[in-house]
């Protein structure tokens, strides 16, 4: 398996604030697992760019904030792949109980 992949994912609709330098970023993510998400529809960054991540669970008020570095972008379509690089444990935790909850993409 794609090591990007090795972790359940489940589809969201959720916006992700992605903050590059001074730029500030709203994306949606398609997909979320405990090892990232997956930006649909925007245009790529560089792969290997990293980025300052903030958004919210559906249905929790209180935001995850962690460092993103981006691992795919899609050469002839709109769309990339972010990996989390220092997810705190409770927000890990938080994440896992969501994906129990809704279920695994297969």
């Amino acid at each position: 398996m794609d090591e990007r992949r090795r972790d359940k994912r489940i589809p969201v609709d959720i916006w992700i604030e992605a903050e590059e330098g001074d730029d500030l970023y709203l994306q949606r993510a398609a997909n979320l697992s405990v090892g990232g998400a997956y930006f649909a529809q925007t245009v790529p960054t560089q792969v290997g760019t990293t980025v300052k991540l903030r958004f919210e669970l559906p249905g929790e008020p209180d935001a995850i904030r962690c460092a993103g570095e981006i691992v795919s972008a899609a050469e002839k379509t709109l769309g990339m792949g972010v990996r989390f690089v220092d997810l705190a444990d409770a927000d890990r935790e938080r994440i896992e109980k969501l994906i129990a909850r809704i279920g695994v993409e297969p």
